[in-house]
């Protein structure tokens, strides 16, 4: 009579962990926000996704030329204040991110649309912004994104995943 039982719990034991080993699929939802001043800033919400440190995702599992969007979902860029980047102007107001991943470039694409189900519309790109890059000494076990407040009218919204950082120029105007 303990023996279904025991087989149960270990069962279930089993289950819980293999689930939690699975980093693939592990995603949460994040932001991060530049902050110009009290009442003027610039967010981004995006999908922090674990990657298994030992697979080399960039170029596989995340294939370089496409469109890529973070656990499937476009990030957001939001701005109660006018902005640019890479020489665009980006007026107040909501936006969908996707990147472009290659091997030693990135590129940032804001896109009009606000559509959140992660597809990809070329025909709502509002500017397609090539992204500076480099190599990280250590491999990073999630993709974040995250704004560097370098100057009282600037901040720079870095990517990184693995190994690689790319990062783009936000201005406020």
């Amino acid at each position: 009579m303990h023996r279904p039982i025991g087989w149960l719990v270990l069962t279930l034991f089993v289950l819980a962990f293999a689930g939690s080993s699975v980093t693939q699929t592990s995603t949460s939802a994040a932001t991060t926000a530049c902050n110009f001043d009290p009442n003027q800033q610039l967010a981004v919400e995006y999908q922090s996704i674990a990657v298994n440190p030992k697979k080399r995702v960039l170029g596989n599992e995340i294939p370089y030329g496409k469109v890529w969007t973070p656990g499937n979902k476009p990030m957001k860029l939001f701005t109660n204040t006018p902005v640019t980047v890479g020489g665009k102007d980006i007026p107040i107001g909501a936006y969908t991110m996707f990147v472009i991943p290659e091997e030693k470039a990135w590129t940032l694409i804001i896109s009009k649309s606000t559509d959140t189900s992660g597809k990809y519309d070329e025909q709502q790109d509002f500017a397609r912004i090539p992204m500076q890059f480099g190599k990280l000494q250590q491999a990073e076990p999630e993709f974040t994104a995250y704004f560097a407040h370098v100057a009282a009218a600037q901040c720079n919204l870095r990517l990184d995943l693995q190994k690689a950082r790319a990062w783009v120029v936000f201005n406020k105007k």
